[in-house]
């Protein structure tokens, strides 16, 4: 229970921070000079949980991530199902959180008009790409994300693997969060979802899918290698 707790928390903080930059900090509406600090929000914030989680639970705080980790035979079935559930729970608190944060506003807030940092595609969102090029974005993003979650991580790991881990985030923020938001996290997309509703909600599948078949293309390139070895 005490992995399945880090995970929550970890999943929690990465939503709320990460999403909160975006809403609360009101870095999404000045594009491009707020891609930093919501890339910065959201690589820092994973780079903490691997060092503060991680020697609980291995700080996977992705569905994604996990599924890589299953694929690869470095957890069992059980574990990452309760893991995948702990982070799904745990992105919807974080929401949920960011939500009650902002309805304090004494102004108000209209989640509907103005997002919760939720991830999409389309007209009206970010930079107004289509379907095809939001899957090729998260597939290869996510699949590179985890090749390296999965090298820094191999053999007896290494104490900078959380930093790499973060940076890795962060520079992926650069090229791909006008095209989707940049998920690579199906946790990270359904919890804002959930309360954002209309389209967000309308288009989260992609975000639980392709995320979901590169962590798991991922994990098989690592079993492989381990087989052949």
């Amino acid at each position: 229970m005490k992995k399945y707790l880090a995970e929550f928390i970890g999943t929690l903080a990465l939503i709320l921070i990460g999403c909160g930059a975006i809403v609360v900090g009101g870095f999404g509406g000045v594009f491009p000079l707020g891609i930093l600090p919501i890339a910065l929000a959201f690589g820092l914030t994973v780079m903490a949980m691997a060092y503060g989680i991680g020697p609980i639970s291995g700080g996977h705080i992705n569905p994604a991530v996990t599924v890589a980790m299953w694929v690869a035979g470095r957890i069992p079935l059980a574990q990452a199902i309760g893991y995948i559930v702990a982070q799904f729970l745990g992105g919807i608190a974080g929401a949920a959180i960011l939500v009650a944060i902002l309805y304090g506003k004494l102004k108000g807030y209209d989640i509907g008009a103005a997002g919760l940092g939720q991830t999409g595609w389309g007209p009206g969102y970010l930079g107004e790409f289509g379907l095809g090029a939001a899957i090729l974005t998260e597939f290869v993003a996510t699949l590179l994300f985890i090749i390296v979650i999965l090298g820094v991580t191999s053999g007896q790991g290494s104490p900078v693997a959380g930093l790499v881990i973060g940076l890795t985030l962060v520079a992926l923020h650069f090229p791909f969060i006008n095209v989707t938001g940049l998920s690579v996290n199906p946790a990270r997309s359904l919890g804002p979802a959930v309360f954002a509703g209309g389209q967000a909600l309308a288009q989260v599948w992609l975000f639980l899918v392709v995320p979901t078949i590169a962590g798991a293309v991922a994990g098989w390139l690592f079993c492989s290698k381990t087989l052949e070895a």
